[in-house]
């Protein structure tokens, strides 16, 4: 049907759920992070993709979707460390908090890719990794990216200011 294994369809599911708990917890906070459920999800669920993804050669050897597992993957580990700084650790605020949304921008290549090479059935939308359209949808995803980043940053900025307790 897709051309898909059982092991391609489970890593599929991983992310799935990974890139719903990502967008919840985004609309719910604001950002993604491991004080929440979704959060938790998200982080759990990409690292297991992350992990499956280095076991899936579709497109031959180890290859440009093996490098963004370990990108992933590291960009996570960073985006964690950060999140357990303390809260006037300055940058690290901003490392956790867009380490997180470029995680969930990492998931938008593959899946635009898998999908858009396999769907529609018969006449897929994309013919491979480096046709136009396809880069140019995840230049479009970059740019959401970009603009989600700086209101994030924004809204941590602003959150610094704040007066403190009296």
């Amino acid at each position: 049907m897709l051309n898909m294994s059982a092991f391609g369809m489970f890593h599929t599911a991983l992310a799935l759920v990974a890139v719903i708990a990502g967008i919840i917890a985004l609309l719910r906070g604001g950002e993604i992070g491991s004080r929440s459920r979704a959060g938790q999800t998200y982080i759990g669920f990409t690292v297991g993709t992350c992990i499956t993804g280095l076991f899936i050669f579709h497109h031959g050897g180890f290859g440009a979707p093996h490098v963004l597992s370990i990108v992933t993957l590291l960009v996570l580990a960073l985006a964690w460390f950060g999140e357990r700084r303390p809260a006037d650790a300055g940058i690290w605020r901003y490392v956790a908090v867009l380490g997180y949304s470029l995680t969930l921008f990492f998931h938008l290549i593959p899946g635009l890719t898998e999908t858009g090479t396999r769907i529609p059935l018969g006449a897929p939308a994309f013919s491979g990794p480096e046709d136009p359209l396809l880069k140019a949808l995840v230049g479009a995803g970059f740019v959401v990216y970009l603009l989600g980043a700086t209101l994030q940053a924004i809204r941590i900025r602003q959150s610094r200011r704040l007066p403190l307790p009296a």
